[in-house]
């Protein structure tokens, strides 16, 4: 067995192993940063490969992990998750812009030399809640409504990733902390902002990856990023 094949599988061993020790585990739920440092995480800035004195967009502050917004890139878990409930408190912390949560994140930069393959949760002000395909896919109800002709719908570069939330108005005001619930059970997807239901999905193309949050534009605080494993997908809040 050559020493990249054997590496190979190693990896993926341990990946496996951390699927299996959480899926099979109590449902307690735990904060994926300790508030400390990025112990679980590492970034993935495309232009620090490049460019020398680049900066980490991704830093801790007053216990919270802040997204500067620029570089572009993202903070990315070490482990992979299926079947749980992400609950994410965050705030722009001075202009609002763009932000985002991906789930099931896999293969780095796959998308525009940047984003990796993944299904996006939208953070942006006044469109949070939209699901965004990174090269991956989702089905939702009345597709054609919230995505466009079904002719130029796609999961790459040119193509209508962008799936409408359910609503606009969820979003607390400037300053005032959002509170975003993610439940990913098996292929599905269902969103809550502020205790109200913004997007709901199905017929994913996979059920398990990495969680990443992005730096894209916008300073954002991260004041909460909790994981509980679910059996179930909720009715309501």
């Amino acid at each position: 067995m050559s020493e990249k094949l054997s590496k190979y599988i190693g990896v993926n061993l341990i990946l496996l192993v951390s699927i299996l020790v959480f899926t099979n585990s109590e449902a307690q739920t735990r904060s994926l940063f300790n508030g400390k440092n990025f112990e679980g995480w590492h970034a993935d800035i495309p232009k620090m490969d490049t460019v020398p004195k680049t900066i980490n967009p991704f830093i801790i502050r007053d216990g919270m992990i802040v997204s500067l917004g620029a570089p572009g890139g993202h903070l990315i878990t070490d482990a992979i998750y299926k079947d749980f409930r992400l609950e994410v408190q965050y705030r722009f912390a001075g202009k609002p812009g763009n932000c985002g949560v991906l789930a099931h994140a896999s293969i780095p930069r796959s998308l525009y030399g940047m984003f990796p393959k993944s299904l996006e949760v939208q953070m942006m002000h006044l469109n949070a809640g939209d699901f965004w395909c990174i090269v991956e896919d989702i089905k939702v109800p009345d597709m054609e409504t919230r995505r466009g002709p079904k002719e130029e719908w796609g999961i790459t570069e040119g193509k209508k990733r962008r799936v409408l939330n359910l609503t606009d108005d969820s979003e607390k005001p400037l300053g005032e902390w959002n509170t975003m619930i993610i439940e990913c059970l098996d292929r599905e997807i269902k969103v809550w902002l502020n205790g109200d239901l913004i997007n709901h999905g199905f017929e994913c193309n996979t059920n398990s990856g990495q969680i990443a949050v992005q730096s894209e534009g916008s300073e954002v605080e991260f004041k909460k990023l909790n994981l509980t494993p679910i059996n179930k997908i909720s009715e309501k809040l």
